[in-house]
């Protein structure tokens, strides 16, 4: 089976191709504002050079967030487009389970957190001691703080800490945990679509294929323009009153 996994959840987008469980290639790049121009293309010379066709592709599958409103967009998209013209299935894969693949077999908890700006972290906690993650807590968006007290909760082990999420807000997670946050090294701190290919081969050995239409994004809050619409609204309905 091949298989085309997409992460364009955050600053850095990537592009892997795999057959079954073993990876033929990956390519990662800065997403910028011309990301959704250059997600095909750069997936089609990564199948050229593989030998391959998108008609040779199994399974699309891409990060479905948290992270990056636009990027999250650009990457569900470009596969649903994908899996609707081939005819193929698609796979969804959260953005935070793909920053704990990066500690395969760990024996300690994995805590991914992305900045969700506004003074929030996306986070989850994750028991990593198998090949896939296992989620103990699921993803979710809050403050910092208010994470590490519901963290804190859950377990009384080190724990290791990766994400973009995990370097803006070390100084406050050292401050509650202190010895018992290990951060991971920068290559660490992002998902790797490499990784992805392996959970969306695992979810479709499972049954858990989706047709195009109901591969959606996952932001677990409201985007800025939706936020702008709201206070529209609100504006509207306090003058109407």
């Amino acid at each position: 089976m091949h298989i085309v996994s997409i992460d364009s959840s955050t600053h850095l987008a990537s592009i892997a191709l795999a057959a079954d469980d073993t990876i033929i290639a990956e390519t990662l790049f800065r997403a910028d504002k011309a990301l959704s121009a250059r997600l095909l293309p750069e997936m089609e010379r990564m199948l050229a050079s593989s030998g391959l066709t998108v008609g040779e592709i199994d399974l699309f599958a891409c990060a479905v967030g948290p992270g990056s409103f636009t990027g999250v967009r650009a990457g569900v998209a470009t596969i649903q487009g994908l899996a609707l013209a081939t005819g193929r299935p698609c796979v969804g894969f959260s953005t935070l389970a793909l920053i704990a693949m990066n500690f395969p077999m760990a024996s300690l908890p994995l805590c991914p957190l992305l900045d969700a700006r506004k003074n929030e972290v996306y986070a989850a906690l994750y028991d990593g001691s198998s090949l896939l993650p296992a989620p103990v807590i699921a993803d979710c968006v809050m403050g910092p703080e208010a994470f590490l007290d519901k963290l804190l909760a859950m377990t009384g082990k080190p724990v290791i800490f990766a994400g973009d999420g995990a370097v803006r807000y070390q100084e406050v997670i050292s401050g509650r945990l202190g010895g018992q946050a290990l951060f991971a090294p920068p290559f660490f701190n992002v998902g790797h679509a490499a990784n992805g290919a392996l959970l969306a081969l695992h979810a479709h050995l499972n049954g858990q294929d989706l047709e195009p239409g109901r591969l959606l994004p996952v932001y677990l809050r409201p985007s800025e323009a939706e936020y702008a619409k709201m206070d529209r609204q609100n504006t509207r309905q306090f003058y109407q009153k």
